[in-house]
């Protein structure tokens, strides 16, 4: 089962509504696609998104790692010759962590194919359906209320809604969202690092209040020092996100108890070979995790729920980017239900293919 092929190609598909962080905001999705294919017959689907202000990726280069590295190098490799293929795969460039995820994923994707079996089988198989969170984007004290009552009519019982600019008025913006939701809504918070850490404090500690599950990523992400006085300061458990890339990031993070709960991006540990190393971590440290994606079209939402369904010490789903989209290119993957993911009775990741 040999890799004889590997091409890329751009795919675009615009959001509802414009998707606000404090860190950018997203008006359009526009993302690499790998389809790999072996000599015997094998199609295999992978994805990288573009997210130059987190991964510091961006689609050219994306295309460039793939083409001038990542292909050249693995191209003609066994896919069951797997633990060389993945180290070949990690060592041929540094960091591009996306780039490196769009091939794994398409690596897994093949795997689950030639065992014939739905990709979270292989992975562990221990649950066949997710709910996810729906992201609330950073705006105007009545448009987030709004939104989260248009997710409310859609199904939806789980909030991230994005603070961190004013921190005064991140205070405004929940009291009036706890208000409009109800007692029984479930709220994260998530900063993008837009405080630092006594900001951060003041804030989650003034929020104490109003049952508030988890706070991610309150401080910028180098900040680990940071990061451990919020948590060892305030009520509310805080999980890293944007501090936690590599497997080498989860180690430190763990070993200084500097974060509650572990976000796992695909994108930002290079797929599901390291994700299963973090988790794995985690789960030996107590630590619960969390999969979350970036502004993503559905091959790789596809695989990181597929990773999420496969272990249980994934715990908390914000895999709504697909969801949030206007119209998604990619035909096959998960199926969404509101917040209710599942599964087809596909091999791999069951995508079918790229719409034209």
């Amino acid at each position: 089962m040999k890799i004889n092929n590997i091409e890329t190609l751009l795919i675009k598909a615009p959001v509802k509504k414009p998707f606000k962080t404090s860190l950018r905001t997203v008006f359009e999705v526009e993302d690499v696609v790998v389809k790999m294919t072996t000599d015997d017959g094998y199609i295999g689907y992978g994805e990288a998104a573009e997210t130059a202000v987190i991964t510091g990726d961006i689609k050219g280069s994306v295309i460039d790692a793939i083409e001038r590295y990542i292909k050249p190098t693995i191209m003609g490799m066994d896919i069951l010759d797997f633990d060389n293929l993945m180290l070949k795969l990690d060592k041929c460039i540094l960091h591009n962590s996306s780039a490196k995820a769009a091939c794994d994923i398409a690596i897994y994707d093949i795997l689950g194919q030639y065992y014939k079996t739905p990709l979270y089988r292989y992975l562990g198989g221990y649950r066949n359906s997710i709910k996810t969170d729906i992201t609330i984007s950073l705006n105007d004290v009545e448009t987030m209320v709004n939104d989260t009552l248009d997710a409310i009519q859609e199904g939806f019982d789980t909030f991230k809604i994005k603070v961190g600019g004013n921190y005064k008025k991140d205070i405004e913006r929940v009291k009036a969202i706890r208000d409009a939701a109800g007692k029984d809504a479930k709220i994260r918070l998530d900063a993008n690092q837009g405080w630092n850490a006594k900001e951060a404090i003041y804030v989650i500690n003034k929020l104490s209040d109003y049952d508030i599950e988890l706070v991610e990523q309150p401080v910028i992400a180098h900040d680990i020092d940071g990061l451990k006085m919020v948590t060892d300061n305030v009520p509310i458990p805080v999980m890293a996100d944007e501090s936690l890339f590599s497997p080498q990031d989860a180690l430190m993070i763990i070993s200084k108890r500097a974060a509650d709960i572990l976000n796992i991006k695909l994108m930002k540990c290079g797929g599901i070979h390291n994700a299963l190393k973090i988790n794995a971590m985690a789960e030996a440290a107590g630590i619960e995790c969390m999969i979350g994606s970036m502004m993503e079209c559905k091959v790789s939402v596809t695989a990181a729920a597929h990773f999420a369904a496969a272990c249980h010490n994934i715990t908390k789903y914000d895999l709504d980017a697909a969801y949030l989209l206007k119209d998604d290119p990619v035909i096959g993957g998960v199926i969404y239900n509101g917040p209710e993911i599942s599964f087809s009775d596909g091999t791999g990741l069951c995508i079918k293919g790229i719409k034209s």
